[in-house]
C-alpha cells in the first residue's frame, strides 16, 4: 500500500471519528444542555495540554529529522572514504592498485544494489557486504610498501579504511527505527487526549466548529504519520539515499 494512501486514510479516519462522536453527542445531549457554559478551568486545561503536546510533537519531528540527516552523513562519509582509497592507491604497483580498486568497486556495487534493498526490507546490512569490506581491509593492510613514496601513502590508506569501516558500522546501527516504543505510546495517547478534549469544550453545534475539529484531528494524524515516515531513515518516505556512492562511483549501479 502506498504511503500517501496510508496518510490519506489516516487523516480521513481521524476526521470521520471526530464527526461521528460529534453527531452522536449532539443527538444524545439533554434538552437543557448549554454548550456555552464550559467552565473556564476546562478551557485553560485544554489549552495547556494542547501546547504541551504541540511541543512534544515538535521535538519528535526534529528528532527523527535529525536522525535522517545523520544517517545520510554516514553514507557520505563511507562513500568519501572508499573513493579516497580508490584514488590513493595510484602510487602502488599496477597489479596491487587494480586489485584494490576492483574490490572497492565490488563493494560499492553490492551496497547500492543488494545491500540497500536489504536495509529497506529487513532493516539490516548484509554479511556479504561485511566480507567485501574485510577483503578491502586485508588487501590494503597486507601490502608491504617497497618505496618511501608508497610508505607515505600506507598510513593514510589505513585511516581511510578505518573511516569506511566506522561509517558502515554507523550506517548499520541507523537502519532500525529511532523512536522507542514508549515514545510512540506517549505520542498516540497524547493525540487521543488532545483530540478528546475538543469535546470537553462541547464543540458540536455549528458546521464551522465541526469542520475545524475534523481538520485539527486530521492535522494530528498527519504529524504522527510524518514522525513514522522519518523514523526509519533508510526504508520509508524521504529516506537517506545512496547518491553519494553513485556520485563518486558512477558505474556502481550498473
Amino acid at each position: 500500500m502506498s504511503e500517501w494512501l496510508v496518510l490519506a486514510l489516516a487523516m480521513a479516519a481521524a476526521s470521520v471519528v471526530v464527526l461521528i462522536v460529534t453527531v452522536v453527542r449532539h443527538h444524545t445531549a439533554a434538552d437543557d444542555d448549554d454548550p456555552s457554559e464550559t467552565p473556564d478551568v476546562i478551557e485553560y486545561m485544554t489549552m495547556m495540554i494542547g501546547v504541551v503536546y504541540a511541543i512534544v510533537l515538535g521535538l519528535a519531528i526534529a528528532g527523527v529529522w535529525e536522525a535522517r540527516g545523520v544517517a545520510q552523513d554516514h553514507v557520505q562519509n563511507e562513500a568519501y572514504a572508499l573513493h579516497e582509497i580508490s584514488e590513493r592507491v595510484r602510487v602502488y604497483p599496477p597489479d596491487v592498485r587494480d586489485r584494490i580498486r576492483d574490490d572497492v568497486n565490488d563493494y560499492v556495487g553490492h551496497v547500492v544494489t543488494t545491500e540497500w534493498k536489504a536495509m529497506a526490507d529487513d532493516g539490516k546490512v548484509t554479511d556479504r557486504g561485511t566480507k567485501l569490506l574485510a577483503r578491502i581491509r586485508n588487501e590494503v593492510t597486507d601490502y608491504e610498501p617497497r618505496t618511501d613514496f608508497e610508505a607515505q601513502a600506507y598510513q593514510p590508506l589505513l585511516d581511510q579504511v578505518t573511516a569506511a569501516d566506522n561509517a558502515r558500522t554507523a550506517r548499520a546501527e541507523s537502519t532500525a527505527p529511532t523512536m522507542p516504543g514508549v515514545v510512540w505510546f506517549g505520542l498516540i495517547t497524547g493525540a487521543v487526549v488532545t483530540v478528546g478534549l475538543i469535546f470537553a469544550l462541547q464543540i458540536r453545534r455549528t458546521l464551522r466548529e465541526v469542520i475545524l475539529a475534523g481538520l485539527f484531528a486530521a492535522l494530528i494524524a498527519f504529524l504522527l504519520f510524518l514522525i513514522w515516515d522519518f523514523d526509519a531513515p533508510y526504508s520509508r518516505g524521504i529516506t537517506a539515499t545512496a547518491d553519494p556512492f553513485l556520485t563518486l562511483f558512477p558505474k556502481a549501479g550498473e
